[in-house]
């Protein structure tokens, strides 16, 4: 048998960046699609694009075969390329300074 695919739609916005945020995302499998949302009063854009990753993988019910859909090249880059980089260095950067919101890595490392 075979696994399908969940997929999963990510955006979050700012306004200001610093200011007034929010994240949503669309998640399908099968027929299925589930859409959820939320907000910050003060925050970022790279936190929001961040907490819809975040939700959206936490929003799953069991482990699943997952492909995000993100406009933001920093979740993109994150999640394909700083992370393990991140998560061997302590979570400093090459440059030994703490990663930025490093917090939702984690808790996106772990969900």
């Amino acid at each position: 048998m075979t696994q399908s695919t969940v997929e999963i739609y990510t955006d979050g916005a700012c306004r200001g960046n610093p200011g007034p945020g929010g994240w949503g995302l669309v998640l399908r499998y099968g027929g299925h699609e589930k859409t959820l949302y939320g907000g910050e009063p003060h925050t970022t854009n790279n936190r929001m694009e961040l907490m819809a990753a975040i939700q959206g993988l936490e929003a799953l019910s069991r482990p699943s075969r997952v492909r995000v859909t993100t406009d933001s090249q920093y979740v993109q880059k994150g999640l394909t390329e700083w992370l393990p980089r991140w998560q061997r260095r302590g979570w400093l950067t090459a440059d030994k300074q703490p990663v930025k919101n490093a917090d939702l890595w984690q808790r996106l490392a772990s969900a």
